[in-house]
């Protein structure tokens, strides 16, 4: 754990959660199944203590609050796994706890992740009672048979069912969609996101399928099992669909897969975006936090079982806190604040650093543009990101 020397203390610089945002995140692990595309930490579990889970989570809510209770709270993010599997009584007794470790921001944001199966209007309204204000329902697709393809228990259907009980009950509502299936053409794909534009949303996030490694999907990839999955032009064509059709209607991307009305944007992920601080709580959660001119990288236990033991056992379930270095922090930085539309800062870089901002190249083809206090990534240049950003870095 990090010591604190009061001569280590830059008084004239405020602190990075005070630049960027500070937030919670919480992991509740648990699904009712387990989707073929999906790499998160999630597991399928017979029975669930929920009394035992939530009181670890509330020790682990006061460890974090020792260290950081002299902050101000922005955000708290439920996911998962589905937190919408969670009691609501749990929910209410965390956001309580919240409450009395943290001031909280007077733009608040709690939000929780739902699966169209798991929204009741009793449990929404419960949760809405528990202080949280921003639910983002995992829609995925608004065609039945790729549903199912993508291993979702939810029809289309009770897809808008789970939206229109979300939006009695929330004023802010997301939701997800996912594209470049298999087999899914241009045609299809502007004819379902016009579709899904017409429910009114005030924010989406539109994730291009990726195929990873340990998944159902892509062990059958490895076996030739996956077919219809787009090319690399196909699916450069469905990304500049997706930001015109959006730019049109009145959503513009702020990052590279999330599109919002002026206002509605996730303040979580942008604390995240902006290399803010969060403490991360549960199996697999990772977290960032600043003390002085140190960050810190925590990361805790995977598997939900080891993880409670390690609470219950140790007081703390965190595996590791390791300090980054200033090429990470910085590498970080230009990782997480190139995708966003606002781009980055640079005087938030290490002078000891070199970092090209400067690159002729990019400039020249309009891939990035600088003005007097921003770099950020052009739309031209938004689909090579991954790209313009190893040309940017250059490590002493």
């Amino acid at each position: 754990m990090p010591t604190h020397s009061p001569n280590s203390l830059r008084v004239a610089l405020p602190e990075n959660w005070q630049i960027a945002g500070f937030g919670l995140y919480i992991h509740w692990p648990f699904c009712a199944a387990k989707c073929p595309y999906c790499d998160f930490n999630s597991h399928v579990a017979a029975h669930i203590d929920a009394d035992r889970w939530k009181r670890a989570y509330l020790s682990e809510i006061a460890r974090i609050g020792s260290e950081t209770g002299d902050r101000v709270l922005s955000t708290v993010f439920f996911g998962g796994g589905t937190p919408s599997l969670m009691n609501p009584d749990t929910v209410a007794d965390i956001m309580d706890a919240v409450r009395n470790t943290w001031t909280t921001a007077n733009d608040f944001e709690a939000t929780l992740e739902a699966n169209p199966t798991s929204v009741e209007a009793g449990r929404f309204a419960a949760y809405r009672q528990a202080s949280i204000n921003r639910v983002s329902v995992g829609v995925q697709a608004l065609n039945d048979n790729d549903l199912k393809a993508l291993g979702r228990l939810h029809t289309v259907k009770e897809a808008m069912s789970a939206l229109d009980v979300a939006h009695a009950n929330f004023d802010r509502v997301s939701f997800d969609l996912i594209y470049a299936r298999q087999h899914q053409t241009l045609a299809e794909w502007r004819a379902e996101l016009r579709a899904a534009l017409e429910l009114s949303p005030s924010h989406l996030s539109m994730y291009q399928l990726t195929i990873e490694q340990g998944t159902a999907f892509g062990d059958r990839f490895r076996r030739g099992k996956l077919p219809g999955l787009p090319d690399e032009d196909l699916g450069a064509d469905l990304f500049l669909l997706t930001q015109e059709i959006c730019d049109a209607a009145g959503l513009s991307a702020y990052e590279v897969s999330n599109h919002a009305r002026p206002g509605h944007e996730c303040r979580h992920n942008l604390m995240y975006w902006r290399s803010g601080d969060y403490a991360g709580i549960g199996p697999g959660a990772h977290g960032r936090l600043s003390f002085q001119d140190r960050r810190y990288s925590t990361e805790t236990e995977l598997a939900p079982g080891r993880w409670i033991e390690s609470v219950e056992a140790s007081g703390t379930g965190e595996l590791s806190r390791q300090i980054l270095s200033e090429e990470d922090r910085d590498l970080e930085l230009l990782l997480m604040g190139l995708r966003t539309v606002e781009g980055v800062d640079p005087r938030r870089l290490s002078k000891r650093h070199r970092v090209d901002l400067r690159n002729e190249s990019l400039l020249d083809l309009e891939y990035i543009k600088l003005d007097s206090d921003r770099i950020f990534v052009t739309p031209r240049g938004r689909p090579v990101l991954n790209a313009i950003i190893q040309e940017l870095v250059r490590q002493t």
